[in-house]
């Protein structure tokens, strides 16, 4: 009976250590993301991103945090709604499609924006972290 208890034990012990899967890694350093994003913490938005990540025009890991920066000095408030969520991960890659509604405000009742965008990215892990390689969003009519 000890050899059961013992064995079940350390089942549930390896269990406890399994490795996150690369799909719901990838998803929770996504909700990171939109939390640093609604923080307006723009160097937390930054630690997702790729050393050569590169956005819309060109625009590389530094001009996406000034963007943000710059955002979040506009809106005191900054919220992200995220839209179903289609996901392409392989063991150290991944394509995610969603669409994503941006909205910023002072703090009222009611946002003074709101703009809703198709989002395509690209993802790298690199140390047992995802990170943001590309981004390309384009506003939805």
């Amino acid at each position: 009976m000890r050899w059961i208890l013992v064995l079940a034990a350390s089942g549930l012990l390896l269990a406890g250590c399994a490795k996150t899967p690369p799909e719901q890694a990838l998803r929770e350093t996504m909700q990171q993301l939109r939390g640093a994003v609604e923080r307006r913490d723009a160097s937390a938005v930054e630690d997702h991103l790729a050393e050569d990540f590169v956005g819309p025009g060109g625009m590389d890991r530094d001009g996406a945090k000034r963007l943000a920066a710059l955002a979040f000095l506009r809106h005191r408030d900054v919220g992200v709604t995220i839209g179903p969520i289609d996901a392409s991960v392989t063991q150290d890659h991944a394509t995610v499609s969603f669409t994503a509604v941006l909205t910023g405000g002072s703090g009222r009742a009611l946002p003074e924006a709101a703009r809703l965008y198709d989002v395509e990215t690209g993802w790298r892990l690199e140390d047992a972290d995802w990170h943001l390689t590309s981004a390309r969003w384009t506003p939805r009519l």
